[in-house]
């Protein structure tokens, strides 16, 4: 297969809106397996606040990407796209077909698309801004970004440290906002063909679901979890401590926050973080939205028309 002819179905969509479950019913409808592309259910020590797979379902079919990075390293979207490639071609290389499942939009784009020839960055000024950040706090960094880079700055949290500092060193380094490259640059031919399914809940709907989640993550040790992590690395500028969840429980373990309002921050940006991936997913190119309760999706006519030409290269 030429490369932008090899098929991927891509499940996209905001937090908590039942994608990993959708994705493991397809594989084992069509036989597939399930490839990672959301930026914290990369670290092995955030399993239960992050929402990765279950080790029984993980049994169920191959995942990858998941549960694998250390609390004190980073991913980015090149990384990432680097360690996808590989495992999709090693997936195609047993006749399987990948499910792309996450909700970092731009690590989706990034794979699919490719990445805009941003020039490299001054090593001095890359620790310049990560100093400035360790000094002040992301969410300092974070308000600059606002007024430097406003498209940017909306699609991230404020406690992203890898991101806010990538984008205010764009932005030094080359002069030119970190948006300002990505729409400068898109590509228009895409690496895959790709079959898009989003799900879709407008924030009304998903709060108390996000509310009830959160409430399940702490009845299955979540805060357990932090503890563990914490043990084993007790640094508060480590990337993974960056994730919703996260953050929020340490300050609870620390004695910073009581329980009620860790919980209170926890679903608030949990909440934002979601209308960040509703705006962002919105924006995407020939995504197929479907309700969260579409139960027989994998058995309707659509579905398995839309997947025989998928496995025929043509366009979802």
């Amino acid at each position: 297969m030429k490369p932008n002819s090899q098929p991927i179905l891509c499940l996209v969509g905001p937090t908590g809106t039942g994608k990993s479950s959708l994705a493991l019913q397809i594989a084992e409808t069509v036989g597939a397996e399930i490839v990672n592309f959301d930026s914290r259910q990369v670290y092995a020590d955030f399993p239960c606040v992050t929402a990765q797979p279950l080790a029984q379902e993980q049994k169920r079919c191959r995942h990858h990407l998941y549960g694998f990075l250390s609390t004190r390293k980073s991913m980015d979207a090149g990384k990432f796209t680097g360690l996808a490639r590989s495992v999709i071609q090693d997936i195609y290389s047993r006749g399987k077909l990948p499910i792309l499942v996450g909700g970092t939009g731009l690590y989706l784009r990034a794979l699919v698309y490719g990445l805009a020839p941003i020039p490299d960055i001054p090593q001095e000024m890359h620790d310049r801004i990560m100093n400035e950040c360790k000094k002040h706090g992301p969410e300092a960094l974070y308000r600059r970004l606002q007024a430097e880079d406003p498209e940017t700055a909306d699609r991230l949290h404020p406690r992203d440290r890898q991101r806010i500092t990538r984008a205010l060193e764009v932005k030094a380094g080359t002069g030119r906002r970190l948006s300002w490259w990505i729409r400068k640059y898109p590509c228009d031919t895409p690496r895959y063909t790709c079959l898009r399914l989003g799900l879709w809940a407008d924030l009304d709907e998903l709060t108390p679901r996000l509310e009830a989640r959160i409430e399940q993550m702490m009845a299955q040790g979540a805060m357990q979890e932090i503890e563990r992590a914490w043990d084993g690395c007790p640094e508060e500028s480590a990337p993974g401590w960056s994730g919703i969840g996260c953050w929020e429980l340490l300050h609870v373990l620390l004695g910073r926050w009581s329980w009620p309002e860790a919980r209170q921050a926890w679903l608030k940006n949990t909440r934002a973080y979601a209308k960040r991936q509703l705006t962002w997913f919105k924006k995407g190119p020939d995504i197929h939205w479907l309700g969260h309760t579409d139960g027989n999706l994998v058995s309707s006519f659509w579905f398995q028309e839309r997947v025989n030409r998928l496995l025929r290269g043509e366009p979802g």
